[in-house]
């Protein structure tokens, strides 16, 4: 019984072939959809659970101010402290401090980005697998080193000849490689290249002041610890350590822990280093997979049923011959189920094909795990829930024909059969024009943000890390040389561009009796110039004035509406920074706020100081000979620093970086919303298709009685075109509701135009118009005599 289920069930794939078509491709994109989303986020959902302690490690996070995010950063004293108080609860702690360095073995040197300086337990801690060396003493001797396999290989040659050798880092430290681990996976938030003991810089400067916060801390909780019972205990850990400091600051400190499963999604710290996601995109790509596969089991339903009169006939004949309903049920079932599987194999066909392009796109390798239970189940879901979904409603529908009105060919499909036809084409097109908007909205936000004023000139102005030794000893020669070389209008070196690094200090100000917390801009007297600010009260920072370098700062407008002063006011005031100098400064100049963070966050107060803190040179080039000028850069910073790589980018390429997400969200939903109306339309094709098919009497007649071709396109297209208006009608307001949610994350935006949904009710509508006139039109060229002669 089931080999003549299945030699029927082709038969009348083969025998309709266009109609199979249409139901295999619009199956297949919709599972090849699902697939890539299904592994993008079964990714996302799986960051850093493959340590084999994970469950029982916390990163520990401090704060300070309850409006704002905790932050990862702590000083190197916490680890040791934390393990001395709470020996029975905490079992291990380990420091990660991320860094950047010139490391070099023969001729063969490279600026490594992704440096880890970790205390011993690193390995032991986490479970990331060693090719060579022990994971208890890889990291035991200050005077070691361990490579990933691929950055072994690119100094070596091979895993084998690394071990042993001996590499230099920052012209100072010799480091030999006593181990190699395997590439770290894409779902670990932390991403290293290299891993040295911490123990090279615990004499250096600042590395033992408890208020010097540079690294993260992982602990080791027993597992008879719960994270509450410890995070109870801090407010005491906390004032045996920064007790005195909190009271010269008047700011009080806090500690928690955050589960090592949970960091990837925690809300991005400030350029903490690792990876970071964001669960509304994952949830976002969810509702996508579905709604796409949504639209494409609808086009099967659709399809199965208009063809329910063809094969009423075929029902009629074998009620006659005995068979019961649930025999025709489980055969129309069974084709759903062939039609399934046929789609599920091209889909994984289509898939491999597009995973280099996915992997591009997504910035990581996606690897497909061909050998784990996941994917497996997920087909099979797919090939149950699709396959049973597309096929219940017309298998039910069509084992239901009374025998003897199908053996007569008097079978109707009625009011209701039409009228659910048309309810799920106006849900296929509400879906699409929903996507639609979502991708114009999108569209709009992300060139409101880019074209927007930012209150700096950011046109022609180059970056240039101050990240090594070489070029931070001679900054003021590489800034003197660049100043001139008659290629630069102007150079300041400072602590954090404008999308960059701004700390959060603590200022007593005076007149006011509670500490003022500011972000922090640490620059030279060319601050103000070289990123165009305005001036809006006082004067800028000047060498005319000895004292400026230290006794002045300026303020931005916020910060001096926030401190209760007019921009005249404010001139004057004495400002303390009680983390660092402590030190009374004079606000000398209040500058027009400018966003200097994402446009995704509320302008904020901004303190612009001289004191010493340089991290980058910003350059504002000439206009006319880009090319020039960075050549004139890079032989200047090869005077300065000759050993280490000439490395820039522009400022205003921090757009990119910034919005990389938003933008990777843009362009996903801009490919889905193009499939999943494309899939809409295949079944549209296919309603059109079967109404010209039905109606080719009707309209024989109609062209013999003078009809024209435009009035016989017309009656076609009509009743199909009513849906897909109705469609975008539904989809609007939801639209509307969906993408107010959404610009809410951006703290600039953009207005929700009415012309927004009409764009989107017109592209779906003539995109549905095109698809119906395609049939239309060659039903209505069609020479009358033959459709007449047709029956």
């Amino acid at each position: 019984m089931l080999k003549n289920y299945i030699k029927i069930a082709w038969r009348n794939l083969y025998k309709n072939k266009a109609f199979s078509l249409i139901h295999i491709l619009g199956l297949t994109m919709g599972i090849t959809v699902c697939l890539m989303i299904f592994l993008y986020i079964t990714n996302e959902f799986s960051f850093d659970k493959f340590h084999k302690q994970g469950k029982n490690i916390y990163r520990v996070m401090r704060g300070f101010d309850a409006t704002k995010a905790r932050v990862p950063y702590l000083s190197g004293p916490y680890a040791p402290a934390l393990l001395n108080d709470y020996p029975k609860e905490i079992k291990a702690a380990v420091r990660v401090q991320t860094r950047n360095d010139l490391v070099s073995f023969g001729e063969k040197a490279f600026n490594e980005k992704k440096v880890y300086a970790t205390d011993a337990g690193f390995f032991s801690l986490f479970s990331f697998p060693l090719i060579k060396g022990d994971a208890a003493t890889v990291l035991k001797e200050p005077g070691s080193i361990v490579l990933n396999e691929t950055t072994a290989k690119r100094y070596f040659g091979s895993v084998d000849n690394a071990m042993g050798k001996v590499v230099q880092m920052d012209k100072r430290l010799q480091l030999k490689v006593t181990g190699v681990a395997r590439d770290v996976p894409a779902n670990s938030h932390m991403d290293f290249d290299m891993v040295m003991p911490i123990a090279n810089y615990v004499h250096d400067d600042g590395f033992n002041v408890w208020v010097n916060n540079s690294m993260f801390v992982y602990v080791l909780l027993d597992s008879q610890v719960s994270k509450a019972q410890l995070e109870n205990r801090f407010p005491q850990f906390m004032d045996k350590y920064m007790g005195k400091d909190m009271a010269r600051f008047g700011a009080k400190f806090d500690l928690k822990l955050t589960p090592l499963t949970d960091i990837y999604f925690e809300p991005s710290s400030a350029f903490d280093n690792v990876k970071h996601g964001e669960k509304n995109v994952v949830f976002i790509f969810i509702s996508i997979a579905i709604l796409i596969m949504l639209i494409a089991c609808i086009n099967f339903m659709n399809l199965s049923t208009i063809r329910a009169v063809e094969r009423s006939k075929e029902v009629g004949m074998r009620k006659v011959m005995g068979a019961l309903r649930n025999h025709l049920i489980i055969q129309f079932i069974g084709e759903s189920f062939l039609l399934t599987l046929i789609s599920c194999a091209l889909s994984i066909g289509l898939l491999l094909m597009l995973m280099p392009w996915y992997n591009q796109f997504l910035g990581y390798e996606l690897a497909i795990s061909w050998n784990k239970p996941p994917i497996y189940l997920f087909l099979m879901g797919v090939i149950l829930v699709v396959g049973f979904l597309a096929g219940s409603y017309p298998a039910f529908f069509l084992s239901a024909f009374s025998p003897i009105q199908a053996l007569k060919g008097k079978l109707k499909l009625g009011k209701s059969g039409t009228l659910l036809r048309q309810s799920l084409v106006v849900l296929q097109f509400s879906i699409s024009v929903l996507l639609i908007i979502g991708t114009i909205v999108i569209m709009n936000q992300m060139s409101f943000v880019k074209s927007k004023s930012l209150g700096y000139d950011k046109e022609q102005t180059v970056l240039v890390s101050i990240d090594n030794n070489d070029i931070y000893n001679r900054r003021r020669t590489f800034k003197d040389e660049l100043q001139n070389s008659g290629k630069v209008t102007s150079v300041s070196l400072m602590s954090g561009e404008p999308g960059g690094f701004f700390d959060v200090q603590v200022f007593d100000v005076e007149g006011q009796h509670e500490p003022f917390k500011s972000r922090s801009e640490f620059a030279d007297f060319e601050y103000v110039k070289t990123l165009g600010l305005k001036v809006i009260a006082g004067r800028d920072f000047s060498a005319q004035y000895a004292t400026d370098t230290t006794e002045a700062m300026l303020i931005n407008r916020t910060a001096a509406k926030l401190l209760g002063f007019t921009p005249q006011q404010a001139i004057g005031k004495w400002i303390k920074n009680t983390l660092r100098d402590d030190k009374r400064r004079r606000v000398i100049g209040v500058v027009e706020d400018f966003n200097f963070l994402s446009l995704k966050e509320n302008m904020d107060a901004l303190v612009i100081s001289p004191s010493e803190d340089r991290r980058v040179a910003v350059i504002k080039l000439k206009p006319g000979n880009i090319k020039g000028a960075l050549a004139t850069i890079k032989d200047i910073y090869s005077q300065v620093a000759p050993i280490y790589p000439f490395e820039y980018k522009f400022l205003d390429q921090q757009f990119d970086t910034t919005y990389r997400t938003d933008i990777k969200q843009q362009t996903m939903l801009s490919i889905f919303s193009g499939l999943a109306i494309f899939i809409a339309c295949l079944g549209l094709f296919g309603l059109a298709s079967f109404t010209a098919a039905k109606r080719t009497k009707e309209i024989g007649v109609r062209k013999v009685l003078g009809s024209s071709v435009q009035n016989i396109l017309l009656l076609i297209s009509k009743d199909l075109l009513k849906p897909v208006l109705l469609a975008t009608v539904i989809a609007m307001p939801v639209g509307y509701y969906c993408m107010h949610k959404w610009l809410q994350s951006f703290a600039y935006r953009t207005s929700l135009h009415w012309w927004i949904f009409v764009l989107a009710a017109v592209v779906t509508f003539i995109i549905a118009l095109l698809t119906i006139s395609i049939k239309s039109v060659k039903a209505a060229l069609a020479n009358p005599v033959n459709s007449l002669r047709s029956e």
